[in-house]
């Protein structure tokens, strides 16, 4: 079946350059980030993992745990690996799991055969602590993934499971943010000491609350 949001993410055991991983366990507290790639040594792929090793400072700064997957074995994993610090400046620094008999793969729905018949889509999955998928993006071979973005959705996520607003379009860590519709103007003036503006009844702005 499909996964949807809001669904329990699927657990696993599955080999991986940095050993077995238990899923769910090796998530923990954190939360993860779940990646596809199609296969070893494929351009589009290399550049994505070599900007996420350099992003990793900055997922370790959000609490969140990032593993990638491809369905070649752990050896090319980590031939690939070579040819990703050389071509991108950065070394592997978190696991790439080894989904040689799909496992995975199948488990989240990563293969379509429309696309690729014997390999992973390019996938992107958010799951929180509670091991509660939250985000899920896949993209076409030719595009590379905006690392960034993903970063973005991360705070969003966050900020918005611990407050009671939403993002507005284009939002950044910092901006701007919306007061949920369900919150009446006599509870946001409690909850929001910074103010408020009424754009419309169900359109008010305030400053990010946790800045």
């Amino acid at each position: 079946m499909a996964i949807r949001l809001g669904d329990k993410a699927p657990d696993f055991t599955q080999d991986s350059t940095e050993g077995t991983i238990k899923f769910h366990d090796w998530i923990g507290d954190s939360w993860a980030v779940l990646f596809s790639h199609p296969a070893d040594f494929t351009p589009v792929c290399t550049t994505e993992l070599g900007q996420v090793a350099h992003l990793k400072p900055e997922f370790d700064k959000r609490n969140v745990k990032v593993i990638a997957l491809s369905v070649d074995p752990v050896e090319s994993h980590k031939r690939w690996a070579s040819d990703i610090e050389e071509t991108q400046g950065a070394a592997l620094n978190f696991p790439l799991l080894a989904d040689g008999d799909r496992k995975v793969s199948e488990l989240y729905d990563m293969i379509h055969p429309n696309a690729e018949a014997t390999a992973t889509v390019r996938s992107v999955f958010i799951i929180d602590p509670k091991k509660t998928v939250r985000l899920m993006l896949t993209y076409p071979a030719p595009t590379g993934r905006d690392f960034g973005e993903i970063l973005r959705v991360i705070d969003s996520l966050q900020l918005t499971e611990y407050e009671k607003v939403a993002t507005p379009a284009n939002w950044k860590d910092g901006d701007d943010v919306v007061i949920l519709p369900s919150i009446s103007n006599e509870e946001a003036d409690k909850l929001f000491p910074k103010g408020y503006k009424e754009l419309k009844p169900y359109l008010r702005m305030t400053p990010q609350p946790n800045k």
